[in-house]
């Protein structure tokens, strides 16, 4: 198989509408709710509340829960971070300060506690979206919606157990135990994805590119998958996805939507993502962006032509760097692999 059949074959599908389905409505109905009462303010809140559905998605009901209580935690954990760092009025070294020690602490939390998606895109994306937005509501109201969110997607994850059909047996969770090897490796990521976004972030900085937090989320993007290969593509995988994303969101944005037509672009989204995100990495990015996008223009509107320069400058720069990190590291287990062979043949 050739690199280019390998980036762009679609795996089988595997039940993914049944996820899919239930993360769109998980984002759906809360963005619903924030719009009814009149407060689009706590939508950003409630936004990332919903990705705790995103994890444990095939997995058994009871097994499933654990994984969403630990994901859904995490995520609250992030979000309040945020909320309090919007209220030290960061300047952009600040956000790539802190949102570097997310990524770094969030890939841990999610190593120890076997979270998947592995890794820390999602605590990166909500810490420097939520900590960045300018006049935040109070504090305990963003979290309660962000807690209620979380709540009902924990739900909608359990609700296929009032189906006989769909039911699960309910069995004990697994145990959380590691070797010290396994241990090391995930401080290693741990390590790889703060490196990772420290650069990304700085070079978006240094350029004076808006939003630079974008930077840092694609960064992390090649880090995930079993060889260097498999890494290359993802990053690659997210360069074309996002432009072809781009000429999408443009479609959607520039015409101007009313807030409601937007919530149901973003569910449409959402449940596009999920249908792909696990068979087609570049065919989910096409409408991961406009979800990304059109959430972050529901949140805090802004020039959405410049929204779209930045996504695309800014996902170039971080997927290009998140490369470069995964070919040095390579490049040092080689050299270090050969030290140890040299070492073994002068005892010999």
């Amino acid at each position: 198989m050739t690199h280019l059949q390998e980036m762009f074959k679609i795996a089988p599908a595997n039940n993914d509408h049944h996820a899919a389905i239930r993360c769109a409505i998980g984002l759906g109905v809360p963005l619903f709710v924030v719009l009814f009462l009149g407060r689009i303010d706590l939508a950003i809140f409630a936004t990332f509340g919903a990705f705790t559905g995103i994890y444990g998605r095939n997995e058994p009901h009871r097994q499933r829960l654990g994984h969403q209580v630990r994901a859904g935690t995490l995520m609250l954990a992030v979000i309040l971070a945020a909320a309090l760092c919007a209220r030290l009025d960061l300047d952009d070294w600040g956000t790539v300060i802190g949102t570097t020690a997310v990524a770094g602490l969030g890939t841990i939390a999610t190593g120890f506690w076997r979270l998947r998606p592995v890794g820390s895109l999602f605590h990166i994306f909500a810490f420097a979206a939520i900590s960045s937005v300018p006049n935040q509501p109070p504090l305990w109201q963003g979290m309660l919606a962000a807690v209620l969110t979380v709540a009902f997607s924990i739900l909608l994850g359990l609700s296929g157990m009032l189906v006989q059909k769909y039911r699960t047996p309910w069995k004990p969770p697994e145990r959380l135990e590691f070797t010290p090897a396994q241990r090391r490796i995930i401080y290693i990521d741990g390590l790889q994805y703060a490196v990772a976004a420290v650069l990304a972030g700085s070079i978006a900085t240094l350029l004076g590119i808006g939003h630079n937090y974008w930077a840092m989320v694609a960064a992390t993007v090649p880090l995930i998958g079993a060889t260097v290969r498999h890494r290359v593509h993802r990053g690659l995988q997210r360069i074309l996805g996002t432009f072809g994303g781009l000429l999408l969101t443009a479609l959607i944005l520039l015409p101007g939507l009313e807030p409601w037509q937007m919530v149901l672009v973003i569910a449409a989204c959402q449940f596009g993502a999920e249908m792909f995100i696990a068979r087609q990495y570049a065919l989910a990015q096409v409408v991961v962006t406009p979800l990304a996008l059109v959430s972050t223009e529901l949140a805090h509107p802004s020039n959405p032509l410049e929204l779209l320069r930045d996504r695309g400058i800014e996902t170039l720069i971080g997927a290009v760097v998140g490369m470069a990190v995964v070919g040095a590291v390579h490049l040092r287990q080689k050299q270090l692999h050969r030290q140890r062979e040299s070492a073994s043949r002068g005892r010999q």
